[in-house]
């Protein structure tokens, strides 16, 4: 399966149902009043964590999910049955965008967590929720209320305790097929890693995640190579084990140093908190005769540029020299480190807060052929919410119009009685109140 970290969709939850006219109209119950009932709720749509997913390749060809809208109303005040809500599936680690404003909505990491990201629409009123005592028998209901649309950007970053970074062709691959059941795509090529591959390792008393990742060059930073399509799946790693070729077939021309210190550029241009990171340095290839060699020179040039707090192991992954007491050591910083804090990210939006406090009630556009156009998300809402077949519903809207401000901030803009106005696609002659 191609492995897919990113992806958009667009989400609509279900709409409510609509809320019907009706009376009771039983033998030897004269005047039994209105009775129509309740339309159900629309489907809310959210995203589940799911730990058996390894890519968004499920997105690529499905981009639209839409939950299931309430039932309409009954006679006798029965309530519309309310529609299932829709579970989105994503891996675990999978980060949630707005794309429309690029706000982080939210960041599944925990298997089974949810989040709901599409709110579905309340019920219309059936007309007993209309009557009072000055309108008994009111002929009036609400239409459901429209379930939320959102689009949403999809970003997976790999969830692994450990990470290898390197140079292409540094023995990642090969390092990860020996010390996991992985089988990884290994060659003498550069970019033989296209894309993560993660392997457990099993020891006596421990587990722990390896992530193979796509190999840097200089530019990553910037997108050069693979680059960035590498970097955010490095900022799940809780280890980070740097691997430096030590042959001389390692196709870097500088000093394994200067690559060294590349690789480091790179991570702390994308990310500073990276070079934080508990980093083992790993002296690949140890088997070839040169590396010896120029291991020991890479050492010297540490010491001399104030690098002695790094660890450096020496492994071959073809002999499996060094392998066992890299993992080992790997097993005791894990142990080490300290608890992860919880996401702050997740409990602040636990309940998702769907109004926007700052956006606008509404504004009048005037197009060339001289009709108005007032556009708003509630009066856009109240519209749609409106039964249009009921002569009491609409002088209804009228009146909550007229409560937004609508008429004075139309005569304001130079409207006259009888000029034609839409709202929602939909266009009607506006008749002042006095």
């Amino acid at each position: 399966m191609a492995f897919v970290d990113q992806a958009k969709i667009e989400i609509k939850a279900g709409n409510g149902g609509n809320g019907i006219i009706a009376f009771r109209r039983e033998p030897y119950t004269p005047m039994g009043g209105p009775y129509g009932g309740d339309g159900g709720r629309g489907g809310n749509v959210f995203f589940r964590a799911d730990e058996g997913l390894r890519t968004l390749m499920d997105f690529r060809y499905n981009r639209h999910f839409k939950a299931g809208n309430g039932a309409n109303g009954g006679s006798k005040g029965m309530t519309g049955a309310s529609a299932d809500d829709k579970y989105i599936k994503v891996p675990t680690g999978t980060i949630i965008y707005d794309d429309e404003t690029g706000i982080q909505l939210t960041d599944l990491t925990k298997h089974g967590e949810e989040f709901m990201i599409a709110k579905g629409g309340r019920g219309g009123r059936g007309n007993m929720r209309f009557a009072t005592p000055a309108n008994p028998a009111p002929e009036i209901s609400e239409n459901g209320e429209p379930g939320m649309v959102k689009k949403v950007r999809l970003e997976l970053r790999v969830l692994a305790d450990v990470g290898l970074v390197g140079f292409p062709s540094a023995g990642k691959s090969t390092f990860l097929s020996v010390v996991t059941a992985a089988k990884p795509k290994i060659a003498s090529y550069h970019f033989t890693t296209l894309s993560p591959n993660i392997g457990m390792v099993k020891l006596e008393d421990d587990d722990f995640a390896i992530a193979d990742l796509p190999g840097l060059i200089e530019g990553a930073s910037q997108g050069v190579g693979l680059g960035l399509e590498f970097l955010r799946h490095v900022e799940r790693t809780k280890v980070i084990l740097h691997f430096i070729d030590m042959s001389d077939d390692s196709g870097i021309e500088e000093s394994k140093y200067n690559a060294f210190l590349q690789i480091r550029k790179e991570l702390e241009t994308y990310d500073p908190t990276l070079l934080k990171r508990p980093t083992v340095i790993v002296a690949s290839k140890m088997d070839l005769p040169e590396s010896a060699e120029n291991l020991a020179i890479f050492k010297e040039d540490l010491q001399a540029n104030n690098f002695n707090n790094l660890e450096i192991f020496e492994i071959s992954s073809i002999t499996q020299a060094g392998t066992k007491k890299l993992l080992y050591r790997v097993s005791d910083v894990l142990k080490n480190l300290p608890k992860e804090e919880k996401n702050a990210k997740n409990e602040e939006n636990a309940v998702y807060n769907f109004i926007d406090e700052t956006a606008e009630k509404f504004h009048i556009e005037r197009e060339d052929d001289g009709l108005w156009v007032i556009v708003g998300d509630d009066i856009e809402k109240l519209w749609a919410m409106t039964n249009k077949e009921s002569e009491e519903a609409l002088l209804r809207f009228g009146r909550q119009l007229r409560s937004f401000g609508i008429d004075d901030a139309l005569r304001e803009s130079g409207a006259k009685d009888g000029d034609e106005v839409q709202i929602n696609n939909s266009e009607f002659t506006f008749e002042f109140s006095d």
